[in-house]
């Protein structure tokens, strides 16, 4: 759910009360808010870092409540380490750090001063800040049940929620102007992350596709395929997967012109929609079968970005193509074994049922490329276990058959912290999805198996069409925490894709 704390820029200024946070250096040194608030205290925060050991070393603090001498109900002075050598992803973090010990319980504004003790901050990293702190405010709430009011107990504690963020800085005004941008990132994140969410008994294709349509209100054009479409366009790949539930699977487009014609073919993103997946006949162990409720985080990180880029009016053509489909076992469900043949007349051996988000992405894939000829296109899927096991839970995997759209990715992972490990593809790899009865199966067995996986996606990539899948099993659900994340389902891939399409793809 949408964090419901505001956040706004005010001049580089020490408030009068309430919750403050000032910054300290390595050594430590304190920031020139932290020195006036020591010297009007008489010393009082000197002596509480030297009764701490605090050096200011990054993410240590020093917390006082209602210091004495001043007339803060908290005040904060959070270890910064050497701001001199921050990157956006430092300051980010660093903001996401800050919100995540705010609770409110002490007032319900906190100011936060931004300034260092070795160099200027810039707009630039003020809004990074501030994003880190929009993101880490997420929690998903939606199905707590809010507490039975005892006495007036439950409105007292209701109040006692943060309300807002002032983040004081030498320029507000810009900082103000660059944050819109980033605020759209973060609802664009939020989208992603309340989808990845949701139980599949309130998500299912349908539903999920509801959620996508509702992006025409910000000026997106979106299609909706029901299967009689889907039927006639001859995605018989993505409805075999989804035959057997009660559930009818889904295409949608997303388009955003905000580029205009001019500017030629857009850039595709294709996401992996399988709203649950039990495996099918082939189906999975009882432990942790619930996590399947993710298996459609590609298609929610579309479907943000989309979200992202139309708030924001980004100046790109951008298409989003998600593939909706519900994978299970039944009286009319795909049989390991079964052949069917793809949109693109390929055929596939079915050996595994569980090997479904690869016949969704095949028909979307290859549509895309009928469809909008487009100039780069990426997919993201939650696509298999092996790229946990290569990779843990840190970098997702990348495949592409174009360096220079596999180096552009990788560096805006870095940039935002939603690292990519570029592994391989091969002529030996690809004879491993061989059949000897159809084009090619489904699944290459045991080892390299997302490698397989990928050289599956990569049969349905024509040739001369700049594409890079990305297997982000390990990222997009079940995430580990961190400084900028505390929820299920972490968004992934919003960010990362925003920061190519800056670098690469939009009209500045």
């Amino acid at each position: 759910m949408s964090d419901e704390t505001t956040i706004s820029f005010a001049n580089l200024s020490l408030p009068p009360e309430g919750v403050a946070v000032v910054l300290a250096e390595d050594g430590p040194k304190l920031s020139s808010a932290a020195k006036d608030l020591d010297k009007e205290s008489k010393g009082l925060l000197s002596r509480a870092a030297n009764i701490s050991g605090f050096k200011g070393k990054k993410e240590s603090t020093v917390d006082l409540l209602a210091p004495a001498g001043l007339k803060f109900s908290r005040l904060v002075l959070m270890g910064a380490g050497k701001t001199a050598d921050y990157s956006a992803e430092d300051w980010l973090n660093l903001g996401g750090t800050v919100r995540g010990m705010l609770t409110g319980k002490e007032g319900p504004t906190a100011h936060i001063v931004l300034d260092g003790a070795s160099k200027g901050i810039t707009p630039e990293d003020a809004v990074n800040f501030a994003l880190g702190a929009a993101l880490r405010g997420y929690r998903f709430k939606k199905y707590k049940s809010k507490p039975k009011k005892k006495n007036g107990a439950a409105a007292e504690t209701a109040d006692k929620t943060l309300k807002k963020i002032v983040i004081h800085t030498a320029d507000p005004r810009a900082a103000t102007k660059l944050y819109a941008s980033a605020r759209a990132i973060a609802n664009g994140v939020t989208l992603a992350r309340d989808l990845v969410n949701e139980p599949a008994n309130v998500l299912g294709p349908a539903e999920f596709a509801a959620r996508a349509k509702e992006l025409t209100k910000l000026g997106v054009e979106v299609n909706v395929f029901t299967p009689k479409t889907l039927q006639r366009l001859g995605m018989n790949a993505l409805l075999a997967v989804g035959q057997g539930s009660a559930r009818p699977s889904h295409v949608v487009v997303m388009q955003w012109k905000g580029a205009g014609a001019r500017a030629g073919d857009p850039v595709v993103f294709v996401g992996k929609g399988v709203t649950f997946d039990t495996g099918g006949i082939s189906i999975k162990p009882a432990a942790g079968m619930e996590d399947m409720k993710g298996d459609m985080a590609g298609a929610a990180c579309v479907v943000g970005l989309m979200h992202e880029l139309a708030q924001r009016k980004a100046k790109v053509n951008a298409v989003g193509i998600i593939g909706l489909v519900e994978n299970m076992p039944s009286g009319t469900a795909q049989r390991p074994g079964d052949i069917v043949a793809a949109m693109s007349g390929t055929t596939i051996e079915v050996l595994n049922t569980d090997a479904e988000g690869r016949m969704v992405l095949a028909d979307c894939l290859w549509y895309a490329q009928d469809r909008f000829k487009p100039k780069a296109l990426v997919n993201l899927a939650t696509l298999t276990g092996a790229v946990m096991v290569a990779l843990g839970k840190e970098h997702a995997g990348l495949f592409s058959n174009n360096n220079e759209l596999a180096g552009w990715l990788i560096d805006a992972g870095n940039a935002t912290g939603e690292k990519l490990w570029r592994l391989p593809l091969g002529p030996k790899y690809d004879k491993m999805i061989d059949s000897k009865v159809a084009d090619i199966k489904n699944t290459g067995g045991r080892w390299g198996g997302s490698i397989s996986a990928a050289q599956f996606l990569q049969r349905f990539v024509k040739e001369g069409t700049p594409w890079a899948h990305l297997d982000i099993a390990g990222t997009a659900m079940s995430s580990v925490d961190s400084e900028i994340n505390r929820s299920w389902g972490s968004g992934f891939g919003v960010r990362l894709l925003d920061q190519l399409i800056r670098d690469h793809y939009e009209k500045h």
